[in-house]
This record gives C-alpha cells, structure tokens and sequence, in this order.
C-alpha cells in the first residue's frame, strides 16, 4: 500500500481527495501546512507526495527546495489558475507534474498513478531495460526518459508527466499523424475522460515551454481536425 501524503492548508480539499485516494486503496497523511509536512518527513517519508503552492508558514516551493535535499519520492503541485510562473519554477526545481484547481479527482489519482508505476520501474531497475526507457535523439530534441529529461539545442526544458508523455509519443515517430484520441490514449487512463481541448491545451504549454528555449522551435505541427506531427528538425 503507498503512502501519500497531502499537504494544503484548504481542510475541504484535505478531506475530499483523503476520502478519495483511501478508497483506492492508498494510506493518506494530510497536513495543513508545509513545516507541519517537513517535521512528519524528517521522521519518515511518505512514497509520494501533493503539495499546494500558497500556504502558511511555509509553501509548496520550499517544502519542495527542502525535500528535494534529501529526496527524489514523487511530488505533484496543486496550482491556483493564475500561477503559471510558480508552475515552471516549481518544474525547474524537481516537481514532477502539477494539476490546476479546480481539478477532477480522478485525474490526480491517476497523475499519482502514473507517477507512482514511473518510479517503481526505476527503483526496480525494470525501465532500463525497455524499448521506452532509452535516450531518444530527434533533431535538436533529447529526452532521457529515466531522468524525465529534456533538451533542446542543448537547453533544459521542464516538462509535467503528461507533456513529456506526449512529446515522447510524437518524437517517437517523426513525420507520422497522431490524433488527438491516440494521444489521449498515451497520457491518460481508460477511465479517465478529457475532450480535444485537454490534449490542445497541453500542446500549447508543450510548445510554450519548447519557444522558451529556443523562440523558434516548429517541430510540433497543428493538423486541423486530425491531431499533431513531430517534425524533425
């Protein structure tokens, strides 16, 4: 059984999503604020963890900066709308997906879901060994997918789960058509339900993030009505 901790200091969240991933078989610690998570960390850490960004005493991003210290366990932020800045910072220092509120409960259980196998194959040595597992060399593009790498032109680019899921599909096959239900295929469950505006939403952060390093980047191309290509540069 994983233990998860939650740490928010919005007590509805704390006992709906608690309720929610207990009945999917998860052990649950919840805390209010992030010192009060340190504190429990120090003496044991959890298998993964969901931090809020904005909470008293202190927030998600220094929680992260200390957990990060000592430990790589799985961490997913929990965003308000309007904090996209706070997203990438906390990308760049080690988070390793966010999910914005209001947010489906059964997507978060799902991103810990993939997060949780995605760290079970690297501490059992299993993703090395697999055809997905290998550094993919496209173009200007690398991804290293044991280390949730990216770069571009030799740049880092901080990528969530879903968008490297994505990203990986695409470069995978360069020049070939994915539609947007096969990519839906890659990034989520079956049980899970997102529309085409899902995955167009996370094509145009993928290349907002890509046009951060490098203004030019076009290796991602639109189909209208079809779904995307990878165009090797």
């Amino acid at each position: 059984m994983s233990r998860i901790a939650l740490v928010d200091d919005d007590r509805n969240i704390l006992t709906s999503v608690s309720m929610t991933l207990e009945a999917e078989g998860f052990e649950v610690e919840t805390f209010n604020d992030g010192q009060a998570a340190l504190d429990a960390f120090n003496k044991r850490l959890p298998d993964m963890a969901v931090f809020d960004i904005k909470m008293p005493r202190m927030d998600g991003m220094d929680l992260l900066q200390r957990v990060r210290q000592k430990s790589t366990m799985p961490v997913i932020f929990l965003t308000s709308k309007d904090d996209e800045i706070d997203e990438v910072l906390g990308l760049r220092m080690g988070a390793d997906d966010y999910v914005k509120k209001p947010f489906s409960q059964r997507l978060l259980v799902e991103r810990i879901r993939a997060l949780l196998r995605r760290q079970e194959a690297i501490d059992s040595g299993e993703v090395g060994e697999t055809e997905a597992s290998k550094i993919m060399v496209r173009g200007e593009l690398t991804m290293d997918p044991l280390r949730h790498a990216v770069t571009w032109k030799g740049q880092d680019v901080s990528l969530t789960v879903t968008e490297f899921l994505l990203l990986q599909d695409l470069a995978q096959r360069p020049g070939f058509v994915k539609s947007r239900d096969q990519l839906m295929d890659v990034a989520y469950d079956d049980q899970v339900y997102v529309d085409d505006r899902t995955i167009d939403s996370h094509i145009k952060r993928l290349r907002k993030k890509m046009r951060m390093a490098d203004d030019e980047f076009t290796a991602i191309e639109t189909l209208y009505g079809i779904g995307y290509r990878y165009n090797e540069e």
